[in-house]
């Protein structure tokens, strides 16, 4: 890594330090239901339109970007609220994001695979 690059990464390191002593905690709540399980995200001091929502690799994310200015540029530091391994009883494509007064609240709906899977082996002959 050249010295502009690792000057621009310690001075981003800096600033959010700086800045996440001033962010107030995200409060994060997660719900089992009979159809599904739901993360409820708030980040107080945060436009909720800001919030984001992503599945990457088996991984649901939920995140905003803080932009920093630094020697002139601006880069978009992501601060990550909730990343977790989404389980083999989730089906993600039907995964739902929405928002319900001042939060964000992600819907993880059960597949057919939630109670539980079953299926006679044949064993055959070689």
């Amino acid at each position: 890594m050249d010295n502009k690059k690792f000057q621009d990464l310690l001075t981003s390191v800096d600033v959010l330090n700086t800045l996440h002593g001033g962010i107030s905690e995200p409060v994060l709540s997660l719900r089992q239901q009979s159809s599904g399980r739901e993360v409820r995200v708030r980040v107080p001091g945060i436009d909720k339109e800001t919030l984001q929502v992503e599945v990457h690799n088996n991984m649901l994310s939920v995140f905003y970007l803080i932009p920093i200015d630094t020697a002139g540029k601006v880069i978009n530091m992501p601060l990550v609220v909730y990343n977790k391994a989404i389980p083999y009883f989730i089906d993600i494509s039907a995964i739902k994001a929405v928002f319900e007064a001042d939060e964000l609240v992600v819907q993880l709906p059960y597949n057919k695979l939630s109670s539980g899977y079953n299926k006679k082996i044949q064993i055959g002959e070689e």
